[in-house]
């Protein structure tokens, strides 16, 4: 093992690299990769941040130097000193002609890292989950993902909305009492895992004008789709003051919004995902709109068999956007299929003021919401149609007992966004750590 001497040596980020051209410098990260050839090794090494090429030549370090860069292992950690230079043709563009090597852990021959350039099933891969974040596609799904919840933030922040935390123990159903998951708490209570933060939002909203909560949320959902996790995060705002077509506008503005981000700042990990950016870039306003009834008139005709009253399948989802090159909505649903709390329209009740936002490319629902029922009489009756116990939702129920007004908001659920960004098959790539049906670990 060398150690190399400190001293005023500066340690960088590879991202940093050009900034270094002509100086001595070390890299701590990992061996990404190793070629020989003959008298000069090539490792390349990653910190995170990137990769860079390094170069040893034989007649140029130590013996003991050379031979401990040719012995290296993948994924061992090191830390390489050396001097940095342009070459076009290196990943990043620049290299470094190494001096000295530290090892701070060599991965034994004996036991080698287990993800290799070969084929791996899907299962083995998520066993090694916390491996496969290393790799680049990976990487690249969760820089993406990062870019999202920044904009997410970004967008709601600077568009004054106050952000307020959703408890994750809720005392009843938000979304429907067939998804919950029961949790034992003190004293033997019943408590559930959220399922969404959006009546706590609509309190928020309530006092500040417009707010929003940004958290994970559960269903105890028993599907094994592509679109599904058991555990997901969700953003959540809320308006008082407002209409359906308020928060259609909403919508709309913020998914161009978050879109745009990952374009201006992730271009070079959809590269990576080898992601057609043209199909994004047409994500501009205004988006296509259609009525549940249009709708399900066109799917009809375009061989579904649909039925009026019916939700849309996976299917349905990617024939309504077959055609489309940007997010369609779709908006007065069925009351019926709906949730409790959604505003019926008051010129046609069997139908709710609600929508969905549906990605192209059979990405399918990334945004669902619309108005909410502001009417005390109109939401007693509702809870009862759905038969929901009214104590726990007293708290709820007293936002239409004291200063109601016709409000509304959305809920986007991250793992399905990103998975549309980087044109995933599955959603289970989209978060570092996923949990499904059959999957609790890593």
């Amino acid at each position: 093992m060398n150690t190399p001497s400190q001293g005023s040596t500066p340690r960088i980020r590879i991202v940093d690299a050009a900034r270094y051209v002509g100086e001595t410098v070390a890299v701590a990260g990992w061996l990404y990769n190793l070629r020989k050839s003959g008298k000069v090794v090539f490792p390349i090494l990653r910190d995170g941040t990137g990769l860079m090429q390094c170069v040893g030549v034989k007649a140029e370090l130590p013996e003991e130097v050379f031979d401990t860069i040719k012995r290296l292992t993948q994924e061992s950690s090191v830390i390489l000193t050396g001097t940095i230079r342009a070459e076009e043709r290196a990943p990043g563009g620049y290299e470094m002609d190494i001096q000295s090597v530290e090892v701070l852990q060599r991965v034994p021959e004996e036991q080698p890292y287990p993800i290799t350039p070969k084929e791996h099933g899907i299962e083995f891969l998520m066993d090694h989950r916390h491996l496969w974040l290393r790799s680049r596609r990976q990487h690249a799904i969760l820089r993406v993902r990062h870019e999202v919840i920044r904009a997410v933030r970004d967008f709601f922040d600077n568009d004054g909305f106050t952000l307020i935390d959703a408890p994750i123990f809720t005392p009843a159903s938000c979304e429907g009492t067939t998804t919950l998951f029961e949790v034992n708490y003190f004293d033997d209570e019943k408590v559930y895992l959220t399922q969404s933060g959006q009546l706590y939002a609509e309190a928020a909203a309530m006092a500040f004008g417009k707010a929003y909560c940004f958290g994970p949320t559960f269903r105890a959902e028993k599907s094994k789709t592509r679109r599904h996790l058991t555990e997901f995060w969700m953003v959540e705002p809320e308006i008082a003051y407002a209409t359906i077509e308020d928060v259609k506008q909403l919508a709309e503005r913020f998914v161009c919004y978050v879109v745009g981000r990952v374009l201006e700042n992730r271009r070079e990990e959809l590269k990576v995902l080898e992601r057609d950016t043209t199909k994004l870039e047409a994500c501009l306003p205004p988006f296509p709109r259609m009525s549940y009834d249009e709708a399900v008139a066109f799917l009809q005709a375009n061989g579904s068999d649909i039925q009026w009253g019916s939700d849309f399948g996976g299917t349905d989802e990617t024939i309504l956007t077959q055609a489309q090159d940007r997010p369609i909505m779709v908006d007065r649903f069925p009351t019926a299929i709906k949730a409790f709390y959604m505003q019926p329209d008051p010129d046609r009740p069997e139908v709710a003021l609600g929508v969905d936002v549906l990605a192209p490319e059979g990405y399918g629902e990334i945004i669902g919401g619309g108005q909410r029922i502001h009417d005390l009489d109109l939401l007693l009756s509702r809870l009862r149609e759905h038969n929901l116990p009214q104590e726990p939702f007293d708290w709820y129920i007293d936002l239409r007992r004291f200063g109601s007004v016709p409000h509304g908001g959305f809920g986007m659920g991250i793992e399905r966004c990103v998975a549309w960004l980087c044109g995933l098959e599955h959603v289970r790539e989209t978060t570092a750590f996923p949990r499904m049906l059959y999957r609790t670990k890593p």
